[in-house]
């Protein structure tokens, strides 16, 4: 079987960018990341969620960007409450490429071409390494930079299936193919009970959400 690295989130996007990927026949291993982010519910959401798709393995690489900082999401910095121009407080400095370089090392040892990434460019954040030239970028990279490429065993390729996608388009897609959404999570600002949160609804995940539900017609699972 055909093998993928999924990078995992959590979110609607990487939730069904997964659910993708696993409906085209990869035997998927799913990617998450504990990074220092402002809430752990998200790797609690990835956890539900590559269970219920089902992936041959789920890793949660661990590491601390808070040491770094310059983001509202690994700083004390506070979560804006609305969609802004530019690009936000939430952007976490190079963190894609991050992300895509422990993808590329885990995929360079399972033999890997095909590594997955929920970038989208519709209803997103503005955030530069969401953007096609940036991931075309990376995935020349990356046949530049490993000793399984160089040697001419595979090549790599970056996959996005949700680039040109709107929010709603993306939820239809999710549901055509299964995909529970009550599992996913998007709030950069967890409110009520720790052990049973609510999300907040006003800051930009949640308003692109709020959005893509609409649009699509269905209720959101999450809004109680």
């Amino acid at each position: 079987m055909k093998k993928a690295v999924i990078l995992l989130s959590g979110g609607i996007d990487s939730s069904t960018t997964l659910i993708i990927a696993k409906s085209e026949g990869f035997e998927c291993y799913a990617l998450s990341f504990d990074y220092g982010q402002r809430h752990k519910i998200e790797i609690e959401a990835a956890k539900k969620v590559a269970k219920h798709i089902g992936v041959k393995e789920h890793l949660i690489v661990s590491f601390d960007l808070r040491k770094i900082g310059g983001s509202a999401l690994t700083s004390k910095m506070e979560i804006p409450k609305e969609e802004i121009e530019g690009i936000p407080v939430t952007y976490v400095p190079a963190r894609n490429t991050i992300f895509l370089s422990f993808g590329l090392a885990w995929a360079e040892v399972l033999q890997c071409p095909n590594i997955f990434i929920g970038a989208n460019i519709v209803d997103y954040s503005g955030y530069p390494d969401c953007r096609p030239e940036y991931l075309q970028a990376f995935e020349r990279m990356a046949n530049l930079a490993t000793k399984i490429s160089v040697e001419g065993t595979l090549k790599f390729k970056i996959n996005a299936p949700l680039l040109y996608l709107t929010k709603s388009e993306i939820i239809k897609k999710g549901i055509e193919l299964g995909l529970d959404y009550s599992l996913t999570w998007s709030c950069y600002d967890p409110q009520g009970d720790p052990e049973n949160p609510s999300p907040c609804l006003k800051c930009p995940s949640c308003i692109y959400r709020l959005k893509g539900f609409k649009e699509a017609g269905i209720i959101d699972p999450l809004v109680k």
